[in-house]
């Protein structure tokens, strides 16, 4: 890492107006200025929810995409706003840049906001990795995210933003030692061909006796694409791409992810991730290792008290959380919290999140908004 210091993160020039046709330089009470780039699709219209209800921190916000969107008008804080295509211009005098893009869009741009003094809060997986650029969750580890080298800050996989608050809340009172989770993965986190590919192979099999002979579903749904294998009636055990010795690209990056945000870069992690026959909202089964004894009433007064976490634990009345209940929601949801009978120092939970709100979207209004609290 540089010893750079960095609340900007970039070269603290051009703040001002753009010259050739980009945004004019407007007086917003001394507000800063966020550049959302990617407003379009289901992650696009939420977080243009979430800008319009959340508290107006905010001076001016310049809602930005692709050619093809540019000159259209969205919805953002009652007013239509017209979408701007995504040019260097179009960045000029950011101060915070949202970046929800495709990975190779966000190495491209994200240096180029950077360049213009803004600070980057990237989305996709491209600077997860990197040393230099802080993994942020607000509730977790917010801290990490005044010290960017780059000028970026990075916002995890969706998969990871389903169980680390609540896992980082426990850590704090115990200290992990090892995880062992599987994760049970909505189809909107393929991206819309995966919604689409659920509900048309469901109307192929709906009202039939299908799923009781070897491969009777895969004939009748044919081509099974984005998934490996048909997502109705089914569940299946791969998201991601092939990786070293037989492991998924998701479930190593949920063990980095999950070891670079707890700041614990030996964490044992061991993850199997599934996709299930859900359109929104990712769950896992979490087994945790502490160093120290657990208890359920200790565990259920910690998860209580966590920021961004609801508590949701009375099997004995059918309260325990789902994805069918927890979507369009922002904490993550916690249920079927216990001690393992064989382990004083394992814990065992059921957690749920919106992979699109706090998964996606909200995290890094989240870290933005910490971010131009400190500007």
């Amino acid at each position: 890492m540089t010893s750079t210091p960095t609340d900007s993160g970039g070269s603290g020039a051009g703040h001002g107006a753009g010259s050739g046709g980009g945004p004019r330089a407007v007086d917003h009470g001394g507000k800063p200025t966020l550049a959302v780039v990617g407003v379009t699709g289901a992650v696009g219209s939420v977080l243009r929810g979430l800008l319009s209800e959340r508290e107006n921190v905010w001076g001016e916000i310049r809602l930005i995409a692709s050619p093809r969107s540019a000159g259209t008008k969205l919805a953002l804080r009652g007013e239509q706003v017209e979408v701007l295509e995504l040019t260097e211009e179009a960045l000029d005098g950011a101060d915070v840049v949202l970046l929800h893009v495709p990975e190779e869009l966000a190495q491209r741009w994200a240096p180029v906001a950077v360049s213009k003094g803004a600070v980057v809060v990237d989305s996709s997986a491209a600077f997860r990795a990197d040393p230099d650029v802080p993994l942020v969750v607000p509730e977790v580890n917010g801290h990490t995210a005044r010290v960017r080298p780059r000028g970026i800050v990075a916002h995890p996989d969706c998969v990871t933003l389903a169980m680390i608050v609540a896992v980082g809340a426990l850590h704090s009172e115990w200290g992990l030692d090892e995880l062992i989770v599987s994760s049970y993965q909505a189809v909107s986190g393929s991206g819309p061909e995966g919604v689409r590919a659920l509900r048309e192979q469901l109307a192929l099999v709906a009202g039939s006796e299908l799923g009781t002979k070897p491969g009777d579903v895969r004939r009748a749904v044919s081509g099974t694409a984005p998934f490996p294998a048909p997502i109705a009636l089914n569940v299946v055990p791969f998201a991601g791409e092939l990786a070293a010795d037989g492991w998924t690209s998701q479930e190593l990056r949920l063990r980095d992810e999950t070891r670079k945000v707890l700041d614990l870069p030996r964490l044992r992690v061991h993850a199997t991730c599934v996709r299930v026959p859900v359109v929104t909202g990712h769950s896992l089964s979490v087994h945790a290792r502490f160093e120290s004894e657990v208890s359920v009433a200790a565990a259920h007064e910690i998860l209580a008290n966590a920021p961004g976490v609801v508590l949701c634990d009375d099997p004995a009345e059918g309260e325990f959380p789902t994805p069918a209940d927890v979507a369009g929601t922002d904490p993550t949801w916690v249920g079927r919290v216990r001690t393992s009978p064989d382990d004083p120092r394992v814990l065992e939970f059921f957690v749920c999140g919106d992979n699109l709100r706090k998964g996606a979207a909200l995290n890094t209004v989240q870290i933005a908004e910490s971010v131009a609290a400190g500007l």
